[in-house]
């Protein structure tokens, strides 16, 4: 939008109401995406209401807790003490809001088609209040086209033109869990609106939460740059992980291998192998834009064959520790395994697409007698069957045959592990720290 347009009576009205503070934001799905950026809100003044259809949710934030590993309680105790957070299940609420944010969950079907239907019920909610005013945000991964073509038509059906009389963009959820130093007020927002001045009306009220805030030409471009940066983790994952395979095979390490050529200060960025793919965008957001594309009658190869390839990572691994033990006169059945870490990722308590489970399972499948220690997570069940959890004492390593490490969590005595674990099959470099060149650990 140019200067020289006229922005909406109904846009510089939502304006006005942000300038003076008071405009009420709902935030749709409190989960690990909408809750932190309630809270950012919240800091920047704003009364912020979040619906969720989960009343254990709703009844932890009103007593002032947190159940968000990125959001502690003091946070969330700060922010209801001082008014300006509140959680309902009650949708009739949404026609109260000026600013209406999504972010609910797009999972995926078996089948690998998106799962919207969350993101449709979302809407369904708004679309019965809306009203002249409202700025309406999908924040969900999705792909290309989803804004425009499955919530846009919903939100039309009240009569109201969007861009004049409401307002409809997309802004990308950009949530790294865990990361101490990347949290959501500061990582820059991308963000599409359907009309210009959607845009700028979205922009606007971003950035008094979120600093940095950048625009692209429209929703169906915000959708695309979510989908391509996962999709760049997820190549390049793939990459280091058949690399990792190949310095196998070639008797070379392959974390000296990656550590070598991460000194080049130009032209490399040094991603690392593991035993498969876990977590809530990775392994799940570039199957968005492989099935749009596959109704265009184009196969993305690319995406396809990494995804293949960190799928197969859980079954080499599995196959890696039977030739291990093979190699000490050993068979799998019958093995005590303590797998070491099972979250998908780095000091996090969030195990969803862990690919510590796909081993687990793998493992159990083969008669292996499984425990774990886990500092995030007290209790674990592998397809409704209770994992026992074991303390990390030299007493309890020393009763299993094998430490399977599958997820490096810092704060772990690994020097422990390997001076008491008859064997130690490291799948993440965890133990690199120490030094050691151990008879009795091996690397992926």
């Amino acid at each position: 939008m140019t200067q020289s347009e006229v922005m909406p009576e109904a846009a510089s009205e939502l304006l006005r109401r942000l300038e003076q503070g008071v405009l009420e934001i709902g935030v749709i799905g409190l989960g690990y995406v909408g809750l932190p950026l309630a809270e950012v809100f919240c800091r920047g003044g704003y009364h912020v209401t979040g619906f969720d259809v989960d009343q254990r949710k709703v009844d932890t934030i009103s007593e002032g807790r947190s159940y968000i590993g990125d959001v502690t309680d003091a946070q969330v105790r700060a922010q209801v003490e001082a008014g300006r957070l509140s959680a309902t299940t009650d949708f009739d609420r949404l026609a109260e809001m000026d600013v209406i944010l999504i972010c609910v969950p797009t999972p995926l079907r078996k089948t690998l088609d998106p799962d919207i239907s969350y993101v449709l019920s979302a809407t369904s909610e708004i679309a019965g209040r809306l009203r002249r005013g409202q700025l309406i945000v999908l924040e969900s991964t999705t792909y290309p086209g989803t804004t425009e073509e499955a919530v846009l038509p919903q939100l039309a059906e009240r009569g109201l033109e969007v861009g004049r009389d409401w307002f409809l963009a997309f802004s990308p959820e950009r949530v790294d869990p865990s990361n101490p130093k990347y949290k959501t007020e500061n990582t820059p927002k991308v963000l599409g609106g359907v009309t210009p001045a959607c845009s700028k009306v979205a922009a606007e009220v971003y950035r008094r939460a979120i600093p940095a805030v950048h625009p692209v030409s429209s929703a169906r471009a915000a959708e695309m740059v979510k989908l391509l940066e996962n999709t760049f983790r997820l190549i390049n994952i793939g990459l280091v992980n058949e690399i990792a395979v190949i310095c196998e095979k070639l008797d070379l390490d392959v974390w000296e291998i990656i550590d070598a050529a991460a000194t080049k200060p130009f032209g490399f960025m040094a991603f690392y192998p593991g035993p498969g793919l876990g977590g809530h965008c990775i392994p799940i957001d570039p199957h968005y834009l492989s099935w749009k594309l596959r109704s265009l009658n184009y196969f993305t190869r690319f995406i396809d064959l990494a995804s293949e390839i960190n799928r197969s990572m859980p079954l080499h691994v599995v196959q890696r520790l039977a030739e291990l033990l093979n190699d000490r006169g050993m068979p799998l059945k019958g093995t005590r395994v303590m797998v070491l870490g099972i979250t998908y990722k780095r000091d996090c308590a969030d195990t969803r697409e862990s690919p510590a489970i796909d081993v687990m399972t793998l493992l159990a499948e083969r008669g292996v007698e499984l425990t774990y220690h886990d500092p995030n997570v007290p209790r674990f069940s592998l397809d409704g069957t209770p994992v026992e959890p074991v303390p990390l004492t030299a007493e309890a390593i020393a009763e299993h045959d094998v430490v399977l490490i599958l997820t490096d969590h810092t704060g772990v005595d690994y020097e422990l592990v390997v001076t008491h674990a008859p064997l130690v099959f490291d799948t993440r470099n965890a133990t690199k720290r120490l030094g050691t060149d151990s008879p009795r650990v091996y690397k992926l």
